[in-house]
């Protein structure tokens, strides 16, 4: 029963609101604005996570379920590309997450150390995002690279010709992240060199193999690093959220000549790009 509490209220609406304006809270902020909700709507909506739920307990193997989770991204408009639709079949969620908890509900979930792997949509969100950037050959950053699902994506993306970091500034994630990605498709490229995961601060990034083509931020900043911009290649492109208890995930495109641009993809709410102490103090 803690599964029907945790996704009813959070999935499927948001899922809806991404899709027709483009505003939504990402952990289920929204549910405090029944505004938000109109009762036919929210009674659809609920609809379709009943669905998903089924889905979720009636198809068999692990990939059996990953795909359907794909397949029903892709069916609210979320994931829209078949490029990164056949990346987010090839990387099992269920390998990034605890065991204890569901994969495959479009829902964050916890990974230890007051972190979290995103919900589903907001992994297929960044990725539609980068994925002109994530090009094979080019370089990808993953700030907060926590599971190292998002990072093996990128790294898959851009195939053995290319560079996927993730850094992460909790050792004992890194670690983890290490050995799941061992257990994925993306095994051969950590081996070969193309994937890494290190221990770094995620604001200073990491300059050993800048500049970068993309860079993705899991976690609010109250303003754009300044380490990050500078690690951004011209011609690349960033997607950081910004702000502090309701944040904007950002868009930062540095055109050739060096100068920047951005825009406002949605509201989001992620945990803050911090220090390792405050995070392990619940910041």
């Amino acid at each position: 029963m803690s599964t029907l509490r945790l996704s009813l209220p959070v999935s499927a609406p948001r899922i809806s609101l991404l899709h027709s304006s483009r505003r939504f809270f990402s952990t289920g902020f929204s549910r405090f604005f029944p505004s938000c909700y109109p009762g036919e709507k929210l009674q659809r909506d609920c609809r379709r996570v009943q669905l998903f739920l089924k889905m979720e307990f009636c198809t068999s193997g692990s990939m059996d379920k990953n795909k359907a989770l794909v397949e029903y991204l892709q069916q609210y408009g979320v994931l829209r590309s078949d490029r990164v639709a056949e990346v987010m079949e090839m990387i099992d969620r269920a390998l990034f997450v605890p065991k204890e908890n569901p994969p495959y509900l479009d829902s964050p979930m916890p990974i230890g150390y007051n972190a979290t792997i995103s919900a589903p949509h907001m992994h297929a969100l960044c990725l539609e995002l980068l994925k002109d950037h994530l090009q094979p050959g080019m370089r990808a950053l993953d700030v907060g690279s926590g599971s190292g699902y998002l990072t093996a994506c990128f790294a898959m993306m851009m195939g053995p010709e290319g560079r996927a970091v993730g850094i992460e500034h909790i050792p004992e994630l890194v670690a983890t992240s290490i050995e799941n990605v061992k257990r994925s498709a993306a095994a051969p490229l950590l081996e070969k060199g193309s994937l890494s995961l290190h221990v770094a601060d995620g604001r200073d990034g990491w300059p050993e193999a800048a500049p970068y083509d993309a860079i993705h931020v899991g976690a609010a900043a109250p303003e754009i690093p300044k380490a990050l911009l500078d690690q951004l290649k011209p011609g690349g492109r960033m997607v950081i959220p910004v702000g502090h208890l309701f944040q904007d995930l950002q868009v930062v495109d540095k055109k050739l000549d060096g100068s920047i641009i951005s825009r406002n993809e949605t509201g989001v709410r992620y945990v803050p790009l911090t220090s390792r102490s405050a995070q392990l103090q619940n910041y």
